[in-house]
């Protein structure tokens, strides 16, 4: 059975997955994201079960070096520096045209990408969780992309980034889910896990 691309995803109620504009340099996670030590160890939980993850270069710059750095930063909690070694350790592709290394366990795929995540997929098993809105948004194009992991924070930012990018582009028609999983978190966040049962095509 071939692997199943997860896009995991904090969003808005309203949909939207980035509100106004973070300050030059903050990578850090906005207003509006509750994510507490409840939430993180959920996190931790779901992300050690992947067998790797796809991320964009948007992405993988605000993850490393900051969780690298994190499995010794003695100053932060232990759910915190847990997360920092699942991710050093994890397989990662890195999807980028401009990048021509990067470090911690991460090959780099150019501007074959998607054709090569194709085989990945074929060739792989398990979960791969995928991580950027853009690189979402070509795997659903593709007709590559199989679940959602949508964290849905109890917040309505009016406007924004949605999901998916160029949506138009990519759901040429109602895209068609089945909902696998949900819960409640005590921040008054909720996980609903769908699989997508008509993926979209070019």
């Amino acid at each position: 059975m071939p692997a199943r691309f997860v896009y995991w995803m904090n969003i808005s109620l309203d949909g939207f997955i980035e509100g106004r504009p973070a300050p030059a340099g903050d990578l850090g996670a906005p207003d509006w994201i509750r994510i507490d030590e409840q939430l993180h160890r959920f996190f931790n939980e779901r992300a050690k079960a992947m067998t790797m993850g796809v991320e964009g270069r948007v992405i993988h710059d605000m993850m490393d070096p900051f969780w690298p750095d994190a499995r010794t930063d003695e100053s932060l909690p232990d759910y915190l520096r847990e997360y920092g070694e699942i991710w050093t350790e994890q397989p990662k592709i890195l999807v980028s045209r401009s990048r021509t290394a990067a470090d911690h366990n991460t090959t780099i795929y150019g501007d074959d990408a998607i054709a090569r995540l194709a085989e990945l997929r074929q060739e792989s098993e398990g979960d791969i969780g995928v991580g950027g809105a853009d690189l979402a948004t070509q795997l659903l194009a593709a007709g590559l992309l199989d679940e959602l992991l949508l964290f849905t924070h109890p917040a309505v930012l009016g406007a924004g980034r949605p999901l998916f990018d160029s949506p138009a582009d990519a759901i040429r028609q109602p895209l068609q889910l089945e909902l696998l999983e949900q819960r409640r978190f005590d921040n008054g966040v909720t996980m609903h896990r769908y699989e997508i049962l008509r993926t979209a095509t070019k």
